[in-house]
């Protein structure tokens, strides 16, 4: 990875989301960069209806009150590693704080963005939690939410949940650049129906399939038969010690399943417990293993 762009509203559960991605940043060189997106100001900003100098520095003042907000921020919470120079702070000015962060990610070449699964308050967790599910269905690089729970810093093992798609092979081929510098096991899941059974030479099929196009030697494949496919994730995770979930959101659900559901992701960023790793689909095919 070469730049991972981390987003905060300076909300409590965006603070462990800045350490998690800090500490991904040390493990695989990757540059770390920390924004912040703001609405642009006008003159009548918490000042009331009252004169104002002629022709305020509105735009340069708020960037430099954003950014030194933000730098106060990533020293209160990273401590003396905030001045390590591989760490960026921009503060950006955008009416939507999803297309701030879509604009700087594409404008950077983002190889991950970053962010909390809620926000502090009532209000934050409504905007922060939609900004994210929007942001899984449109960015242009994989989305890492980081729940405001403790979390291990170090990631042994990655759970992926797969509908058997093509995109899904692209999918975990990026996973794999990721999993690399941590050494992480990538144990690879597919839920099907209790009628569904997959036949031993059928799952032989699917493992060549998958050891054909991904060349990472610390991986498993798992077959559940379950019709809650939710839950037995959930379970499955559990068992798994899973220290990362990872999941293709797709606009539709799979042409060849019909347990997977279009919100199966968003459901899953609800849930909360463990990272969530999610790779927009549009993203991913066959020709990108």
């Amino acid at each position: 990875m070469k730049t991972i762009l981390y987003a905060t509203d300076y909300s409590k559960n965006s603070e462990l989301a800045l350490k998690y991605a800090f500490n991904m940043s040390v493990k695989t060189g990757a540059k770390l960069m920390v924004i912040h997106v703001f609405e642009y100001p006008t003159l009548l900003d918490g000042k009331g209806i009252k004169p104002e100098p002629a022709f305020p520095d509105l735009e340069g003042d708020a960037l430099r009150e954003h950014r030194l907000k933000l730098q106060t921020f990533c020293t209160r919470i990273l401590k003396n590693d905030a001045v390590i120079q591989n760490i960026e702070i921009t503060a950006i000015q955008n009416k939507s704080v999803l297309h701030g962060i879509i604009e700087k990610a594409s404008a950077v070449d983002a190889s991950l963005i970053v962010v909390g699964m809620k926000g502090a308050s009532k209000i934050r967790e409504l905007i922060m939690g939609s900004t994210t599910k929007h942001l899984i269905e449109n960015a242009p690089c994989p989305v890492l939410s980081v729940p405001g729970e403790s979390v291990k810093k170090d990631i042994d093992t990655m759970v992926y949940a797969t509908d058997f798609e093509d995109k899904d092979l692209g999918a975990i081929n990026r996973l794999t650049k990721i999993a690399e510098p941590f050494n992480a096991k990538i144990k690879i899941v597919h839920v099907l129906p209790l009628e569904g059974a997959v036949r031993e030479k059928q799952l032989k099929d699917l493992q060549d399939t998958f050891h054909k196009y991904i060349n990472y030697p610390n991986l498993e494949l798992d077959v559940l038969y379950s019709d809650d496919t939710f839950n037995a994730l959930k379970i499955y995770y559990r068992n798994a010690n899973a220290d990362l979930m990872a999941m293709l959101h797709r606009k539709r659900s799979g042409i060849t399943s019909k347990v997977f559901h279009r919100d199966l992701v968003k459901r899953m960023e609800t849930y909360g417990k463990i990272p969530l790793l999610s790779f927009n689909a549009d993203n991913y095919g066959i020709f990108h293993v």
